[in-house]
């Protein structure tokens, strides 16, 4: 008896074991998901504009948002986003009916984003930063993080890998929206970072000439 007792217990701890693993599989799917090809946490952990450096890795880009909202599926009607920098959100029309409002995190005070009307130029859901980055090495190990190519210099042998920016919508020179990390305040170089929910949202509804209004 005692030993069938013994034999019983192994069973649960190996079933327990092939679970857990099973766990960390779907862990590393997730990751892969969220990261790209990656399978390690790099660099650019100031310029790579969803990542938070306070999360655990299979937890980054899954931010949300209880306040941003949409409704805009299905409805008719010409497409306009209107972006409030005071308020931090982003608001989204089509024929005058607003559809959709995101919280967003916009420039910081070295990098403001401008007020002004511009109109979409770009649309790209695997853009990456031309500016803001990371220098590597030949394996993709980084050598230095958070570069600004303008300003920072490359060091022999390696190569630029571009901070990633999801669902960009280019509205203004390098500027545009798209998923990215929100601490609560304005903290991006420029551009405009939302949930990743709502930049799809936004990034299935707009079109290159939706006119954006960027206002204070």
């Amino acid at each position: 008896m005692q030993n069938l007792c013994k034999l019983l217990s192994l069973r649960r701890l190996l079933s327990l074991v092939s679970a857990s693993a099973a766990l960390v599989g779907l862990s590393s799917c997730a990751d892969l998901y969220y990261y790209g090809p990656s399978t390690t946490l790099r660099g650019q952990t100031q310029y790579m504009e969803g990542y938070d450096p306070g999360l655990p890795r299979g937890q980054q880009f899954r931010q949300t948002d209880s306040s941003s909202w949409w409704r805009g599926d299905g409805v008719p009607g010409p497409a306009k986003v209107v972006i409030s920098l005071g308020q931090q959100r982003a608001f989204f029309y089509k024929g005058g009916e607003l559809v959709g409002e995101s919280a967003i995190s916009s420039g910081d005070e070295q990098h403001p984003t401008p007020t002004g009307r511009y109109s979409i130029s770009q649309k790209n859901a695997d853009h990456k930063s031309s500016q803001y980055g990371d220098y590597v090495d030949s394996s993709g190990n980084v050598v230095v993080e958070n570069i600004d190519r303008h300003s920072d210099p490359q060091p022999p042998g390696t190569r630029y890998d571009g901070a990633i920016m999801p669902y960009f919508m280019r509205f203004t020179g390098g500027i545009g929206m798209h998923a990215g990390y929100l601490p609560g305040y304005p903290a991006s170089h420029g551009c405009v970072r939302m949930p990743r929910d709502m930049a799809q949202n936004f990034f299935r509804n707009v079109s290159v000439g939706t006119p954006v209004e960027v206002v204070y």
